[in-house]
């Protein structure tokens, strides 16, 4: 059965960029907005030209023979949807307004999608995104990253550095220290694995979050089949402190 597959949001967004990625990986039809007016020479952006422009996207894309088709355009109107009948919408959430005024007006936010992209980061998003497309499991054998920690609690440094580990492999075991309780560590293993598991919703199927005694020091004799690496992060963010947000959660009454 054939899906069509639309990558919506403002224009600026990054809808083509992930577009292309997603339909090279997928060997797909690839109906981008931009080139189907220009073969048109049909820049008309009132309600009618946009109506009639998803008319000739919809078109394109039954007449495909290919088992996925990856269209990207702005789809401001709800009409578009009902007419273009998507089978997975991902949404791009990655800007506030684009330069045009009239399309900023237009412009609704889906109220239903699969995916919403919230940074202009194709190579990361690519994973979430052929995961609402495929059904892709866990593989034990497969290279994986390590990442190991407290995370008292998960925050954004946490978070960048998960996005930094995907890239590598594709797969991410996240290894929490049951270190619940001693000293200022006020999260249990299984509240830190609901908090990260929420946060990486869209990257599920590509993590597994498991717990560890408390390991305070890593050894190891010979060369060993893997590499130890220190990851750069902003400073901004390494200056993010689990310490700072335990006491601004005490503050707030949240811990």
């Amino acid at each position: 059965m054939k899906k069509k597959i639309l990558i919506m949001g403002l224009p600026g967004s990054g809808k083509t960029h992930l577009a292309k990625k997603i339909s090279n990986i997928l060997k797909a039809d690839w109906l981008n907005a931009d080139k189907i007016r220009s073969q048109h020479n049909d820049w008309d952006f009132s309600t009618n030209g946009i109506i009639r422009q998803v008319h000739r996207m919809k078109n394109l894309a039954d007449r495909s023979k290919k088992k996925f088709v990856v269209a990207d355009f702005i789809c401001p109107l709800k009409k578009q949807f009902e007419i273009f009948k998507p089978n997975i919408i991902i949404w791009m959430d990655t800007i506030k307004k684009s330069r045009y005024p009239r399309i900023n007006k237009i412009f609704k936010k889906p109220k239903k999608f699969h995916l919403r992209v919230t940074t202009k980061n194709a190579s990361l998003w690519i994973y979430a995104a052929l995961d609402k497309i495929l059904d892709y499991k866990w593989k034990e054998n497969s290279p994986t990253v390590q990442m190991l920690g407290r995370f008292q609690p998960w925050h954004q440094g946490h978070r960048l550095l998960f996005e930094k580990a995907l890239l590598k492999t594709g797969q991410v075991n996240i290894q929490v220290k049951n270190v619940w309780k001693i000293g200022d560590n006020p999260y249990g293993f299984l509240q830190v694995k609901k908090k990260i598991e929420d946060d990486l919703h869209y990257f599920k199927k590509r993590i597994k979050v498991s717990s560890l005694p408390n390991i305070t020091e890593v050894v190891y004799g010979r060369k060993v089949g893997y590499k130890i690496t220190q990851v750069n992060l902003p400073k901004k963010i390494q200056k993010i402190s689990g310490t700072k947000l335990r006491k601004k959660l005490r503050k707030l009454g949240k811990l």
